[in-house]
């Protein structure tokens, strides 16, 4: 999931999905994000480019939408009900396959007439780059907790507060794309010790091209907030290097595990169904282990996008604002790859890590991996026509790429349901 480790005849790869983007294109105002500036000037025509934005990419921010807000009051249970005609299609899927192939799928195009069906949804996997998704938790529940009051204070945290990479960001091969909106030059590069942008490009970078530096920033910095508190906002380089100098590396170790794991907790997910247990790059370790170790449920997954949906992932406002994070703005690939979806706004994390064996004497490759082969995607589908569904899919098939069978899948569960 985070960092690269490789022994004499055993390679273990991690991989991010490092070429779409995030968060609606018109939103430079309001989060001071300078990718999004430059979004902006290719969909005007001021810059040229060769990429072509889908339809479904064009939503402003202020189109997005919390879709089950009307059923918050219901429970997970009421919702997670099979509906036995949805799950007999969706078995046809699969199909004379093994359970190498997990999924949970929730159609909300009628929030009256809910229907749930799912695969294998206990399965555990390696989540890989979806348990970023746990540290924009944490972010915004230490924001939460340091101005409780007032989201429009977190927001301006989050745009004015920049802060350094240090050893933190390193290392990932994945590049980040960095906008000077004096020259209107983009450039896409590794992540520098010396690099400093603001909590929401942080963010941005997590979230849009997977970048694993960033996420271990954004990990730290919720770390720091829960430790200082409302001291957090006038915190100093100098104070946050003391920190980490001086306390004890347990210490650090089971209070990052915390803030990950414990918002997951409050929201009925079990530790089995989804945690986080480890940085994402190895210049983190400098400073915090690893606890518990990482994986990922179709089921507990499901369970965030449900209350997601309905405000309850720490307030109705920082649930919508993770929304919009997630939301695609760029080329798309693998399970949102599916033509099917051209015109449908989609909300997307995802992540892989597969690991091979180069004496078996067996296939293996990038993204197929012999001894693991862990492809997941999370995706909530809004269509034009308001049909509308959230599926977490989770394959760990052996020495096969499974780009395609997501792709395929996706536009297979698009049909049933539009069906």
């Amino acid at each position: 999931m985070r960092k690269y480790i490789v022994y004499p005849f055993l390679i273990l790869i991690c991989s991010a999905f490092t070429v779409v983007h995030y968060y609606p294109i018109d939103g430079y105002e309001r989060t001071g994000i300078k990718r999004l500036k430059y979004l902006e000037l290719v969909k005007n025509g001021e810059i040229k480019s060769t990429s072509t934005l889908p339809k479904g990419a064009l939503k402003s921010y202020e189109d997005i939408k919390l879709n089950l807000l009307a059923k918050k009051d219901d429970s997970l249970g009421s919702i997670l009900t099979i509906d036995d005609n949805f799950q007999k299609e969706i078995n046809g899927l699969f199909r004379g396959l093994d359970k190498s192939y997990s999924l949970a799928v929730v159609d909300i195009s009628d929030v009256n007439q809910i229907r749930y069906a799912h695969r294998n949804e206990t399965a555990g996997y390696q989540p890989g780059s979806v348990g970023k998704l746990a540290v924009l938790v944490a972010l915004f529940d230490q924001l939460a907790k340091i101005y409780p009051n007032s989201f429009e204070k977190r927001l301006d945290l989050l745009r004015s507060k920049s802060v350094k990479s240090g050893v933190w960001g390193l290392t990932d091969a994945h590049t980040i794309p960095i906008f000077n909106i004096e020259t209107n030059k983009l450039i896409k590069r590794q992540v520098v010790t010396s690099d400093v942008f603001t909590l929401f490009e942080w963010a941005d970078h997590m979230m849009s091209v997977s970048n694993n530096g960033a996420a271990s920033i954004v990990w730290r910095e919720a770390l720091l907030m829960s430790a200082f508190g409302p001291a957090y906002p006038e915190l100093s380089q100098e104070e946050a290097d003391a920190y980490f100098n001086n306390t004890p590396r347990k210490e650090l170790t089971d209070l990052s595990n915390d803030i990950v794991n414990l918002p997951l907790r409050s929201l009925d997910i079990s530790a089995n169904e989804w945690r986080l247990g480890s940085f994402f790059t190895s210049g983190a370790n400098k400073y915090v282990g690893d606890k518990g170790g990482s994986i990922g449920s179709t089921l507990g997954l499901m369970k965030f996008l449900i209350q997601l949906e309905q405000g309850k992932v720490i307030d109705e406002a920082s649930s919508l604002e993770m929304k919009r994070l997630m939301y695609m703005t760029d080329r798309r690939i693998r399970y949102a790859q599916s033509p099917t979806l051209k015109e449908a706004g989609v909300y997307f994390k995802s992540g892989s890590l597969y690991q091979c064996n180069k004496t078996s004497g067996e296939p293996c490759g990038k993204y197929m991996g012999n001894i693991s082969n862990f492809m997941n995607s999370v995706a909530i589908v809004e269509h034009p026509d308001n049909c509308t569904y959230m599926v977490v899919l989770m394959t760990n098939v052996l020495r096969k790429n499974s780009a395609t069978d997501h792709m395929t899948l996706a536009s297979s569960i698009d049909k049933i349901i539009k069906k």
